[in-house]
Formats: C-alpha cells, sequence, structure tokens
C-alpha cells in the first residue's frame, strides 16, 4: 500500500512540474501566469471530483486502496486550490490588494472560488485522526462542506469559461453523478453489488 500511496503522490505532482517546467521553458504561452492561473484551477476541480469518487469505488470494488489515498487527494485539491489563488495574487493582481476591492466587483466569480478554498481549508486542517476524535460526530457534519465546496467550485469555473461550456458540462455531470451515487438508497445498493472476482470464490467455495 505504501507503493500505491507513493504512485498517487508523484501523480499528483507532477501537473504542478510539467506547468512549472513549460513556464520556464517560454512554452506557456503569451500569458504564462494566466496559463498557471487556468491550469492550477481545472486540476483543483478534477482532483476534488476524483477524491468525492473515491468513497463509491470503494463499495463497488471492496478495495481499501482507496481509502488510503482519500486524505492524500483531498490535501492536494487544496493544495492546487491555494496555487490557483497564489497566481490570481501574483499575476492578475500583481499583489496590488489596493486594486481588489474594484476587482471583485468586475470579477465577483472570485468570491465564489475563495468562500470554497475557505470549505477545502477547513476539510485539509480537520482531515486527521486527531480531529475526529475531537469533533466525533460533529466531523461528519463538517466534512459534508465538501458538496458545498463542488457546486461553487462548478459555479466558479462556469463563470470563467461560460463561453465554452463543453468542458464545463463534463465536470458538471460528473459531479451530479458523484452527488447521485450518494443517495442513500443507490449508496445501499452499490454497497451490495459484489465484485466479479467475489461471485467466482462464493461459486467455487460452495461447490
Amino acid at each position: 500500500m505504501r507503493l500505491w500511496r507513493c504512485t498517487v503522490f508523484v501523480a499528483a505532482l507532477l501537473p504542478f512540474l510539467w506547468w512549472a517546467w513549460q513556464v520556464a521553458a517560454g512554452q506557456a504561452g503569451p500569458e504564462p501566469g494566466q496559463y498557471l492561473l487556468l491550469n492550477f484551477g481545472q486540476c483543483a476541480l478534477i482532483l476534488l471530483l476524483l477524491t468525492l469518487s473515491l468513497t463509491p469505488l470503494m463499495k463497488l470494488t471492496r478495495w481499501k486502496g482507496f481509502a488510503l489515498i482519500r486524505r492524500q487527494l483531498g490535501l492536494w485539491t487544496f493544495s492546487y486550490g491555494v496555487l490557483h489563488l497564489t497566481s490570481y495574487l501574483l499575476f492578475i493582481l500583481g499583489l496590488d490588494f489596493s486594486a481588489l476591492g474594484a476587482d471583485l466587483q468586475r470579477r465577483p466569480y472570485i468570491i465564489v472560488g475563495f468562500a470554497a478554498l475557505v470549505m477545502l481549508l477547513a476539510l485539509a486542517v480537520t482531515s486527521n485522526r486527531y480531529s475526529m476524535k475531537r469533533l466525533g460526530k460533529r466531523w461528519k457534519f463538517l466534512h459534508r462542506l465538501v458538496y458545498i465546496a463542488l457546486a461553487l467550485v462548478l459555479l466558479h469555473f462556469f463563470w470563467v469559461v461560460r463561453a465554452d461550456m463543453g468542458q464545463w458540462s463534463a465536470y458538471a455531470l460528473a459531479g451530479v453523478v458523484l452527488m447521485l451515487l450518494r443517495i442513500p438508497v443507490i449508496s445501499r445498493a452499490l454497497g451490495r453489488i459484489r465484485p466479479r472476482h467475489g461471485r467466482v470464490a462464493s461459486t467455487h467455495r460452495s461447490r
């Protein structure tokens, strides 16, 4: 399982290294800051969807490996969200915080994205065993904020790329499917599905 975790770590780190190399090599287009901003934000959304897919996958396959990387992917989601915000502050705002108010009026979707990042921060800070024990039943309630965060991230992305709805629609559809899989009736049905190898094993035992 350690190899599995290391593989996921490297896979999540590679996009950052690739985009950083492209910027350093002058291959990120005429606006490298905008290039990083969009890619970091899109990567955060993809990782958020992947994180939410782990529970249904675990129920469907019975493989505990998906549960082992859930916290790691969640932290990577938050990390790319922070990189997205940092890119905005550095390359778009130019660290001129006096211009922030006027920019928020022109781009209110920034407020939506920031609200989502604050929720992801709360989840990242409390994604450890100490917080689980400390918060008790409240921990699950708190971590349901991830659903609201997903809705806000999708709204933020919609506002940014509304001229090109194809890509956004694919992410939105994935998000809707993942939410439907959490409906209790569907979630229980997933838990009752036996993997093929499990059915074969039971057949051999009955013989």
